[in-house]
């Protein structure tokens, strides 16, 4: 199919060519560089800091001829995700002690209620699936705990949760989504107050230095106490606003200045490219795209390490290329730390994470693909709508949108233009050779893209904006087209997923279709732990370039074969795992969770507050603390 989102199209035939031998460059890759062990916890020096993608990987494969680097991700990834699921804990002594051995803590009071809720509700439960709720909470361990308190309850937007009950004075229809899933669980959550982020974007951007600082307080708090020195019972709050009254809290200064990447590099190490690297002035030309910058994260050019592919701190071209970094909707960012709750965040960010309210609600225009057709039935095309956000886009800055440059990347006329030199790309580049495409390579990159691409803006958001969803900036480059509900999407194999102003809202429902996720992102969501790339979705470069070769490697060209089979797979092994562990129960379980630990932080005597019951009825297990690898 052709790509609509432009105004010309090429005819394209389908022209069948002899098979091509395919040269990989294994031998040039380095396995030194290999990503480093998985975690989400914050990092104190200034290294990548987190990892998700290669394990170890046999070396006569990757020495096979024919051979394709995405043979070797996938098959790491099968790895990574047995190795997972051989630590799953099966008992409440199981898990705690697997908590021990992760968090260097005791599990917070309550653990044996959330692991009784989590076994009620057939709850998969692997230590490493909460990483995220530590990556989130642990900075706090090095704040005054009166000062926590007295942020959460000062702020107006707010959650507040006194004796197993939960309410808000806020209307706001994200709160009223947030509390319904609160009360679902509130009957086992401590005292506290949650104050809630109610924008699109991210608000928290705490200087590097700060959390680095926080990081280490918390640290030296960390210890296993004697199960009889363990205090088992949350702390009891009065009414939101009749404590702590005295406590005075650092004064805050919303910035509201765009682009927002001179805020966001403050939370990367001072030593890192982001820090380093001069500020872009102007965003009036084609972007400068640096593929040099995915290396770390890439093995033979495509995303090896999904987690580390979401940083900026190593990717200061990043921030010509993201709508959210040159010139976000909106923006209220502040420099101190304190406990936003919020749906989404770059992982330079600092909110606490929850489920996003669309993921909960399970809206209709988000969902769809429950039931969707069965693989062979489907058309071996991608499809994607969208609207043209991510961002304020303006006239002397949409060429480095995201958006704009990912259906620019799809559409036939212009790929083909730019390819025999006829034009100069305004938004995108050609990818390099070492992907070694063999549609580029026979000068047919643009006209094999029209055999597969279905993707187009719905709305192309000008600003200011115009009634009929045209704009008069980008007209000369795309054209409106029509829309199409998730339901209809999902009678297609690939449908790649692309962050608009935040995180995107359609990846639970690509998940839990029958059609392959492809997923390039910049935000971090509650469940990211529990996915495993190349096995329940493929990840994809926020450049983009890699997915030229990604299509090739599953569709095929002319009559070189593709991995339709592979395909498939990823596809329903991702529908199968979504079933298992991002339904609502364990949202809840997710919640429960972080509340338990949120509840225990802000605390009078949380450095000796825990769940211990399983050592004071065996007091052998006690003896087994000192020999766990913390």
């Amino acid at each position: 199919m052709l790509a609509p989102g432009f105004r010309t199209r090429r005819s394209s035939s389908f022209i069948r060519f002899g098979a091509l031998a395919a040269l990989v460059l294994f031998a040039f890759w380095s396995f030194s560089n290999r990503s480093p062990a998985p975690s989400l916890l914050p990092i104190q020096k200034s290294q990548p800091a987190a990892a998700d993608g290669a394990g170890s990987f046999p070396a006569k494969a990757a020495e096979q001829p024919g051979a394709h680097p995405i043979d070797k991700l996938i098959n790491d990834g099968g790895k990574r995700y047995k190795d997972i699921l051989s630590r799953e804990s099966h008992t409440l002594e199981e898990a705690a002690q697997a908590y021990r051995k992760r968090r260097g803590r005791h599990p917070p009071p309550g653990f044996d209620k959330w692991w009784d809720f989590a076994k009620q509700n057939n709850a998969i439960v692997v230590e490493e699936f909460w990483d995220q709720v530590y990556h989130d909470i642990d900075p706090f361990w090095g704040v005054p705990q009166p000062i926590i308190r007295k942020e959460a309850y000062s702020f107006e937007m707010s959650i507040h949760i006194r004796n197993g009950k939960a309410n808000s004075t806020s209307d706001w229809f994200w709160t009223l989504i947030w509390l319904d899933m609160i009360r679902s669980i509130e009957h086992m959550v401590p005292d506290l107050d949650m104050p809630l982020n109610a924008m699109d974007e991210p608000r928290l951007v705490v200087p590097w230095e700060d959390i680095d600082g926080y990081m280490t307080k918390g640290a030296a708090s960390r210890s296993l106490w004697p199960a009889k020195e363990v205090v088992s019972e949350f702390q009891k709050l009065p009414t939101a606003g009749r404590h702590d009254r005295d406590v005075r809290i650092p004064f805050k200064r919303w910035e509201k200045t765009s682009p927002y990447w001179p805020i966001a590099r403050r939370g990367c190490p001072p030593d890192s490219p982001a820090r380093q690297a001069p500020l872009k002035e102007s965003f009036n030309h084609p972007p400068e795209i640096d593929i040099s910058n995915a290396e770390k994260h890439s093995f033979a050019g495509y995303v090896s390490n999904f987690t580390l592919s979401s940083e900026i701190c190593h990717q200061p071209d990043l921030q010509g290329l993201n709508g959210l970094l040159i010139n976000p909707i909106s923006v209220s960012s502040t420099k101190v730390l304190f406990p936003m709750f919020g749906g989404s965040k770059l992982a330079i960010n600092n909110e606490i994470l929850l489920p996003p309210p669309i993921y909960w609600k399970g809206e209709d225009r988000f969902t769809g693909g429950e039931d969707d057709v069965e693989w062979q039935n489907k058309g071996n095309t991608v499809v994607w709508r969208g609207v043209a956000t991510g961002g304020k886009n303006k006239p002397e800055n949409w060429r480095g949108f995201h958006r704009h440059r990912f259906v620019s990347m799809l559409n036939q006329t212009k790929v083909s233009a730019v390819e025999h030199g006829k034009e100069k790309p305004e938004n995108f580049v050609l990818p390099s050779e070492q992907y070694n495409l063999h549609a580029q390579a026979d000068g047919r990159l643009g006209e094999w893209v029209g055999e597969w691409s279905e993707v187009g803006f719905v709305d192309l958001m000008c600003s200011p904006s115009e009634e009929d969803g045209r704009c008069w900036y980008t007209d000369h480059y795309f054209a409106k087209v029509d829309g199409m509900d998730m339901h209809e999407q999902f009678d297609y194999k690939y449908v790649p997923d692309i962050d608009g102003n935040s995180f995107s809202g359609r990846y639970l429902g690509f998940l839990n279709s029958t059609s392959l996720p492809i997923k390039a992102t910049l935000f971090r969501e509650w469940h990211d732990s529990r996915l495993v790339p190349w096995v329940h979705f493929v990840p994809m470069d926020n450049r983009f370039q890699d997915f030229y070769g990604i299509m090739e490697y599953f569709r095929g060209y002319g009559e070189t074969s593709g991995h339709d089979k592979a395909a498939q797979r990823i596809a329903l092994e991702g529908k199968e795992w979504a079933n298992k562990v991002l339904r609502k129960e364990d949202m809840q379980i997710y919640v429960l969770r972080l509340l338990l630990e949120y509840g225990r932080v802000i605390a009078d005597d949380r450095d000796k507050m825990g769940w211990v019951d399983d050592a004071l009825k065996d007091p052998s297990i006690e003896k087994t603390w000192s020999k766990l690898k913390i």
